[in-house]
């Protein structure tokens, strides 16, 4: 192996959103020249996919019972909230001179040029104008930790190379997209280096039925209110709500996917409820009674698309063109709870492969909230998306990222 003659105050490992933010932070105290090590050929392959090109830089809100994980809620609610919310608009708007907009019916926060590119290449000149240097196409295999005191973190890249560095920042991403670069390898080094990795699973990502008894309704889209009964956390949602040719998504069932992947891990199919309007099993037994001279068809087409109207119509067993006066009492309820209940028929989901983040990740027990450093290799920061936490779509994961990274890369300058 050949070994760099050079020792960098600080490697950071990965270019994504919390990589960059990490080099951003550290460089802003006066450490450097930082080296950025990223595997793909130009970085921020996630920021520059996310909000279909267009980048959800932020939420509008941020609320730490949002989130998931198996580690610390408290330990979570201090990570998340260490850069308030305002703070990291104001960072990108008045240091990275990109203004945000939001966007009323969903609460993001897009730039106002709609151009992920924009984002993350403003990231990219940050981290370059501090005078820090970014290697891309350069893969990271390992890291070794030092062999004895005030000794260096020795990073063994895939060419054969090592790169010797007072301190390392891991931000090299979990397993969601892998297309993106995102192959697990920080889960599998951090493993191998003592820390406890939380079950792993595909978070935020479409669930699929098979047999596909819904394909005929691909591109079907409406707002339902979507429940998981009997589980802990945040089971209940409402949002946006989509047939696929392969089953369901949208961010009702992005939102909610992981009691399914979860479920399934344990051995168990948790029952996903969906009603397709604002009426509930009640509010639709009490419509069906209404006006005796509206047929069946007319009055459920009111609230839900055609198509689908139809098609539960049909599964219910009723004559759409029924009068309410001829609908008797056991065909009424069973349309209702269609309509206000429906048990949906999800057998799996779409995997990491179109989830858009991990679940599971490293305990965060094991991290200082205080500077992000392993307890477990001290000299070892880590951020993003390898720590046990998600939220929600909508920018929530990137505001876990910049508040994570930032606090990694100013954990890290000061490193003694």
């Amino acid at each position: 192996m050949t070994r760099s003659d050079d020792l960098h105050p600080l490697v950071v490992v990965g270019a994504g959103a919390a990589g960059l933010m990490a080099a951003i932070a550290a460089a802003s105290v006066g450490v450097g020249p930082i080296l950025v090590l990223e595997r793909s050929r130009d970085g921020g392959r996630k920021i520059l996919i996310s909000g279909g090109g267009r980048c959800n830089v932020l939420p509008s809100t941020l609320d730490p019972r949002d989130f998931v994980t198996a580690s610390s809620p408290n330990s979570l609610r201090k990570l998340l909230l260490d850069w308030p919310l305002a703070e990291q608009r104001f960072f990108f708007e008045a240091e990275l001179e990109i203004p945000l907009a939001l966007e009323e019916a969903s609460g993001k926060l897009f730039p106002v040029s709609n151009r992920a590119r924009d984002v993350r290449d403003a990231l990219v000149r940050e981290v370059r104008g501090s005078g820090s240097s970014i290697r891309f196409d350069t893969s990271v295999e390992d890291l070794v930790p030092p062999k004895a005191s005030g000794a260096p973190w020795t990073v063994i890249l895939s060419d054969g190379q090592q790169v010797d560095a007072r301190a390392v920042v891991l931000a090299s991403g979990g397993l969601s997209v892998p297309a993106t670069g995102s192959d697990g390898t920080g889960l599998r080094i951090l493993a191998r280096l003592g820390h406890t990795v939380n079950p792993l699973y595909p978070a935020l990502t479409p669930l699929v039925a098979e047999p596909p008894v819904h394909s005929d309704l691909a591109g079907v889209s409406l707002e339902v209110t979507l429940e998981v009964p009997g589980v802990r956390g945040r089971s209940r949602v409402r949002g946006g709500f989509l047939f696929t040719h392969r089953g369901y998504s949208g961010p009702s069932v992005l939102n909610l996917s992981h009691l399914a992947t979860l479920g399934r891990a344990e051995g168990r199919t948790p029952p996903f409820l969906v009603s397709w309007s604002h009426h509930t099993v009640d509010d639709w037994d009490d419509r069906l009674r209404e006006n005796p001279g509206s047929r069946v068809r007319a009055v459920v087409r009111e609230s839900l698309p055609q198509r689908l109207a139809d098609r539960l119509i049909d599964e219910a067993g009723v004559t759409s063109e029924t009068s309410l006066a001829q609908l008797g009492r056991a065909d009424r309820r069973r349309l209702a709870s269609l309509l206000g209940a429906y048990p949906l028929p999800c057998t799996g989901d779409e995997g990491y492969r179109k989830a858009e983040v991990t679940g599971g990740g490293i305990a965060l027990e094991e991290v200082n909230p205080r500077n992000m450093e392993s307890r477990i290799r001290p000299g070892l920061y880590l951020c993003g998306e390898l720590l046990d936490a998600f939220g929600p779509i909508g920018g929530y994961n990137f505001a876990w990222a910049w508040a994570t990274g930032r606090r990694a890369g100013l954990g890290a300058a000061q490193n003694p």
